[in-house]
């Protein structure tokens, strides 16, 4: 887990994108730990609803949470659009990158 002095880390599994896990489709609500702001509730199948729970899920969620809520394929399908704070985007990439996800 990466961190830095003001952010909490960022948690990722490295069984991310185990075809046994199947991540949640449909509407789903985030646990109160990563929508901490109150709207918790999400069509999975509207895009721009899709991201806001990725972009919330790589920032806030726990490994248990980006199990539970991220379809791998989906990540990078939506990966440029996705609006994610310097330190979160940094370990995202290196951990994409070292699985020969995203180019170098």
């Amino acid at each position: 887990m990466a961190t830095t002095r003001f952010s909490r880390p960022v948690e990722i599994p490295d069984d991310l994108g185990d075809v046994s896990v199947a991540p949640v489709t449909g509407r789903v609500t985030l646990p109160l730990h990563v929508a901490w702001s109150g709207q918790g509730d999400y069509d999975m199948s509207n895009e721009d609803q899709l991201r806001s729970v990725y972009e919330l899920v790589m920032t806030e969620g726990t490994e248990d949470d980006v199990l539970h809520y991220i379809d791998l394929n989906q990540l990078l399908d939506v990966w440029e659009d996705l609006w994610l704070s310097p330190h979160v985007r940094e370990r995202w990439t290196a951990w994409l990158r070292g699985r020969g996800l995203l180019p170098e």
